[in-house]
């Protein structure tokens, strides 16, 4: 590996880590202004309830809802992998029998020597669109999944490409990243299906207390309101801005593990010309895939609206830049031999 590319890894891997730190605490920072706002909301409309009434003056809500959120944050980084598999349907190759399963055992076992880590559990999903993507909390603790359709699809040498690209993920620590963006997306979801149910409209009885609210309260209400339901959006937007510019440093590591860019330039044309996207890979993993699997029209494009929300780079502008690694690279050797 090149001095660059080392020092490229290394900065990745600390900003990995960094951003993993930051993203758990935005997550509880968000969830303690929804728990502590609503107590100051309360506490608003209790003020000038009568004496023998209940006034809220002990912040519960912040308090249970913080703790809620630190517990999700760290259930969601410990269980992160777990449950992106289980999302997906994939099957663990524990006794590979079939030739293409072998095959495949054989591609990670090579691809983790040359990439320098120890080899990840290796999974299938069974989906016919050509598609990979690797999970974990660090390199010791890393999963490899690819479906069904990559393994029809690719020759040996491209399903070394798009290992390797996957063992760079690994590598940098952008599995720990995306992994725990995807469990933070579906705490969040949840979170915010449990609190809809509770405030809407109807949800609770009413008091008889006919006492119009002040107009701060009602300012109040609504930007919480607003938060709630924007929550699960914003946790999207995360997911979707969260990969598009490092595929271009797995792109260049796997040229590196297997000196062949040619071969994943190939594969990812030939991910690039399926037919479908994958039906087995949602949303909120859809971060984690070497292409998109929901296979959206703004993955294609460049500019500020499309780095902020394609969860990947056009792949045309991935597939020349590998060609120019490898037709620098021929050029190279065919200086050498004369």
């Amino acid at each position: 590996m090149t001095d660059e590319t080392s020092l490229n890894l290394f900065q990745q891997q600390e900003a990995n880590r960094r951003r993993t730190f930051w993203l758990v605490v935005g997550f509880v920072v968000f969830f303690a202004w929804l728990g502590f706002g609503g107590d100051y909301l309360y506490y608003l409309y209790t003020l000038q309830a009568p004496r023998q009434a209940y006034h809220h003056t002990f912040p519960w809500f912040g308090i249970a809802l913080s703790l809620v959120a630190l517990a999700l944050a760290w259930y969601a980084y410990q269980t992160g992998p777990e449950k992106v598999l289980w999302s997906t349907g994939a099957e663990e190759v524990t006794d590979p029998e079939d030739p293409k399963e072998k095959q495949l055992v054989n591609v990670v076992e090579e691809m983790a020597i040359a990439a320098g880590v120890p080899r990840p559990r290796i999974w299938i999903v069974d989906d016919p669109d050509p598609n990979a993507f690797a999970t974990g909390t660090d390199p010791l603790h890393s999963h490899i999944a690819v479906t069904r359709g990559l393994l029809d699809l690719c020759s040996r040498d491209e399903l070394q490409g798009v290992i390797a690209h996957e063992l760079g993920h690994v590598k940098n620590l952008d599995v720990r990243l995306m992994t725990t963006l995807a469990a933070l997306v579906g705490a969040v979801a949840l979170m915010h299906d449990g609190a809809t149910r509770v405030i809407r409209p109807g949800g609770g009885g009413g008091s008889g207390d006919e006492r119009k609210p002040s107009p701060l309260l009602l300012v109040l209400a609504v930007v919480w309101l607003i938060s709630w339901l924007l929550a699960p959006i914003v946790a999207q937007l995360l997911a979707l801005g969260v990969s598009r510019k490092r595929e271009y440093l797995a792109d260049a590591m796997s040229a590196q593990f297997t000196r062949n860019p040619l071969a994943l330039a190939s594969a990812l044309q030939k991910i690039e010309g399926a037919d479908a996207p994958t039906t087995h890979i949602k949303r909120g993993a859809a971060h984690l895939c070497i292409a998109d699997p929901l296979g959206r029209r703004l993955t294609d494009h460049e500019g500020v609206f499309a780095d902020a929300l394609a969860t990947h780079p056009p792949m045309a502008k991935r597939i020349a830049i590998l060609r120019g690694m490898g037709y620098a690279q021929l050029k190279k050797e065919g200086g050498a031999l004369s």
